[in-house]
């Protein structure tokens, strides 16, 4: 194995691993204890299990501190390409991204306090406390969609140098930029237009899976140099 595709496997690795903790809180968690447009439902959810929740505070966390080293990894990866543009996706991958995991867990904090209605909370009726939970949600959705402007940038410089590097398949760089576009939209779209933010989202998909394919080909396929035979 070549230092080039134990790079590109630590790289993937890396990746798979943190997006699959950041799942947990990203779309699990909601899809178990968030009711929409029922503030009491959700509230008496996250009171009920508040473990679970609690487990998704820190997955977020966790995924923050590991995604911090994606980019660095990917840096390590694909410096000799085009380090310049390197450095752009570290800063927008890592330095831009990962603060707003670590905000993003005091809402959620927020929430939970709410839901569990503390006694310094008791000036607070149960429906004003449910209000509450709905609104710390509501703001750390604002947050991930604000984030996911970042979640599309960084795919810009990353694209580039997958299709630059000649080690990875060029179809995957091309992908990639698309899914930059896909992201940028969802953001835009859900904090300028909410109610078509569904329909962006799903329209989407299909080019943010070239994440998950990079991810995949990273760890699994690795990187060779053009013309090496190197076995793995």
């Amino acid at each position: 194995m070549t230092a080039l595709s134990k790079n590109a496997r630590m790289a993937g690795l890396l990746y798979i691993l943190s997006s699959v903790v950041g799942f947990v809180r990203l779309v699990y968690i909601p899809r178990a204890l968030f009711v929409h447009g029922n503030a009491a439902a959700t509230a008496d959810n996250i009171a009920t299990h508040e473990s679970l929740f609690r487990l998704g505070i820190v997955s977020l966390l966790l995924a923050g501190a590991l995604w911090t080293f994606v980019p660095l990894a990917l840096y390590r990866l694909f410096n000799g390409v085009d380090q310049p543009l390197a450095v752009v996706m570290v800063i927008l991958g890592c330095l831009m991204q990962v603060p707003l995991f670590f905000v993003n867990a005091l809402t959620d904090a927020g929430a939970l306090l709410f839901a569990r209605g503390a006694d310094f909370l008791s000036a607070f009726d149960k429906p004003q406390r449910d209000a509450f939970v709905r609104l710390f949600l509501n703001l750390h959705h604002q947050l991930d969609l604000g984030n996911a402007i970042f979640w599309g940038l960084w795919l810009f410089p990353l694209g580039v140098l997958v299709y630059k590097s000649r080690f990875l398949p060029r179809f995957l760089g091309v992908w990639l930029i698309m899914g930059a576009f896909a992201w940028l939209a969802f953001s835009l779209t859900g904090l300028l237009s909410p109610a078509y933010e569904d329909k962006v989202f799903s329209f989407g998909q299909l080019f943010t899976l070239g994440e998950l394919a990079t991810m995949l080909w990273l760890a699994i396929v690795s990187a060779r140099e053009r013309g090496t035979a190197a076995a793995t």
